[in-house]
């Protein structure tokens, strides 16, 4: 059962080590590249905030962004600030974020993302905590996915799993990781069952696009080739 206030919570301690990390930057490490392709450091947390300020557009009905270019542009414009801007926007942006958070809502109503996408208000914090964690290990200050509270990785596996069931360009996959838990995800295309098993920071690099599955084992048919989220 989703608990968005603890998720909150979890949202503001990502936050907070996120910046704390981003800190110990420059202002010509922040022009650096990022893990992401064609992204900067700059890239990375000028998204981070503009997508607090987005959620908060859903929570108070309105849309995500005014649009795709839009989106684009308030990146490509933010991206090049020195550290100092960067690391107050990605603060004020949170603050923001958890003000509307605190507010008396209907946490069971259902909002819109972004193309079309739908989804409980209730899981708002939890793609919000996603969004902080992963881009966190994008920067490439030291934060790796092996980092991640366990609870977030099982959680977003559980989350990515389900966005896959079903996909038809993805065959039926079972994921199991080293502690023995397991998931099931695809199965809309031909092929399979493939098992693929691994550990949990692999498991989960694989299904976000952050890893490419080499360290991962699949047997049943080849590892199968995941759609970009």
């Amino acid at each position: 059962m989703m608990d968005h206030a603890r998720d909150l919570a979890s949202v503001r301690a990502a936050t907070d080590r996120l910046l704390t990390a981003a800190a110990g930057l420059d202002n010509a490490a922040v022009a650096e590249p990022s893990r992401l392709p064609g992204w900067s450091r700059g890239h990375v947390l000028a998204h981070v905030a503009r997508n607090a300020d987005a959620l908060v557009n859903v929570l108070e009905g309105r849309p995500m962004y005014l649009s795709a270019a839009a989106r684009d542009g308030d990146i490509e414009r933010d991206a090049p600030r020195p550290l100092g801007e960067q690391l107050a926007d990605v603060r004020d942006s949170a603050a923001r974020f958890a003000d509307t958070g605190a507010a008396p809502a209907d946490w069971s109503r259902t909002v819109e993302l972004r193309n079309g996408v739908t989804d409980v208000a209730a899981r708002l914090p939890f793609r919000r905590w996603a969004e902080v964690e992963l881009h966190h290990v994008d920067l490439g200050v030291g934060y790796e996915l092996e980092d991640l509270p366990e609870e977030f990785a099982l959680r977003e596996i559980d989350f990515l799993a389900q966005r896959f069931a079903g996909h038809p360009d993805v065959p039926s996959t079972g994921l199991a990781d080293d502690q023995g838990r397991a998931w099931t995800t695809g199965g809309g295309a031909a092929g399979g069952p493939v098992g693929v098993r691994g550990t949990t920071a692999d498991l989960l690099g694989w299904l976000c696009g952050r890893r490419d599955g080499s360290a991962l084992t699949a047997d049943g048919g080849p590892l199968p080739a995941l759609p970009p989220l």
